[in-house]
């Protein structure tokens, strides 16, 4: 990886940007090693939590300046190609079976954003500022538009995406944006206290739960959606570490996924 550090300490594995140079702007390139970095870290049966990171006064500024001016140059073919990546590499953050948790020490912009809202849990430092700014240059923020409404909700989305306000960390978190906001010194202890949380819990639960999670979020309660998770939780009651758990519970001991 050219432009991200990786490191696992405990069962989490951290993706960090490592652009400070540039406020950690993503290219074609960044697009590129954050969808292999997710797509790695999916297969790692050993990880239990991942954290995207980032160096620097910024988190992400959004798209880069040298790839903005290639841009302009692009067929309707080619910006067809270069937004489906990026649109793949969200994907990949949304899809990732391990919990992801958004380390936000700083601003974050644009395209940015979805990085944040791609992610499970989001915690920032109160310093940071963020804006939807792609209005302001005659763009739209589409493809990151699934994620970032449905972190922030329709309506606050109507207005930050047409205003391109600029709103701090607290505004972030009243709209569910960012779980948590804290000082930018506080930042990395509370996301090991998040990280500690995840990690006491079951590994294959926690792969279930996110894919209930996203079969059951903003879905209509239909007797189908109703079946669905009737299976699930029968499933997960005669899997093995469902067993051990109920097990462990009962006898009053740590599950085996702790010793």
């Amino acid at each position: 990886m050219n432009h991200l550090k990786l490191s696992t300490h405990n069962g989490v594995h951290t993706i960090t940007l490592a652009r400070p140079e540039v406020r950690n702007a993503f290219n074609e390139e960044v697009i590129a090693e954050l969808k292999q970095a997710f797509v790695q870290v999916a297969q790692d049966a050993n990880v239990r939590c991942v954290v995207l990171a980032a160096e620097g006064s910024a988190f992400c500024a959004g798209a880069d300046l040298n790839w903005m001016r290639r841009m302009a140059d692009y067929t309707h073919a080619q910006n067809l190609a270069d937004a489906g990546e990026l649109a793949a590499m969200l994907q990949a953050i949304d899809q990732c079976p391990q919990p992801t948790i958004a380390q936000v020490q700083g601003d974050v912009y644009a395209g940015g954003l979805g990085l944040v809202a791609a992610c499970d849990l989001a915690v920032s430092a109160d310093t940071a500022q963020f804006c939807v700014s792609e209005v302001k240059i005659g763009l739209i923020p589409a493809t990151i538009s699934p994620y970032l409404i449905r972190a922030m909700g329709a309506r606050a989305a109507h207005r930050y995406f047409l205003t391109a306000e600029r709103f701090n960390a607290p505004e972030a978190h009243r709209l569910g944006l960012v779980h948590e906001v804290v000082s930018a010194d506080a930042l990395q202890a509370k996301v090991d206290e998040l990280t500690h949380h995840i990690c006491a819990a079951s590994p294959n639960a926690l792969r279930e739960c996110k894919q209930l999670l996203h079969a059951v979020a903003d879905h209509a309660i239909t007797p189908e959606l109703i079946a669905h998770t009737v299976e699930g939780i029968a499933h997960i009651r005669a899997s093995a570490e469902g067993k051990e758990g109920v097990q462990a519970f009962l006898q009053k001991r740590k599950p085996n996924w702790l010793i």
